[in-house]
């Protein structure tokens, strides 16, 4: 079955940076274009930044402009997310999400905190 797993997240100071990893299995990983989500304490959840199949292409929420990076390895099946200048307010869980068609999987999530 189609799994995903996120790794990465912890306790970061404000204006640190902090690397985020998923690695997928059970599926096509290559057929499918990746998301980073995060929901944080009493908000909904909100998208991050997306990657097409191939990693040729990608988009940002308007927050994450200019400070995340997302990349992807279709070899090794994973996808990453690089976030630099991180504020207090991007505490939240992280979550990894695949997407195909009507097709969605999750991830479990990983805690991100951002505080002195």
């Amino acid at each position: 079955q189609a799994q995903l797993v996120e790794s990465g997240g912890g306790l970061v100071q404000p204006g640190g940076s902090l690397r985020l990893s998923c690695a997928a299995s059970g599926f096509m990983f290559s057929w499918y274009s990746m998301s980073w989500y995060r929901q944080a304490p009493g908000k909904e959840r909100e998208l991050v930044a997306t990657i097409s199949t191939s990693g040729g292409s990608t988009n940002y929420a308007g927050s994450a402009k200019g400070r995340f990076t997302i990349s992807r390895d279709n070899v090794k099946k994973t996808v990453s997310l690089q976030m630099n200048s991180l504020t207090p307010e991007e505490t939240a869980v992280y979550y990894c999400s695949a997407v195909r068609g009507s097709v969605r999987y999750w991830g479990q999530g990983t805690q991100v905190t951002v505080s002195l």
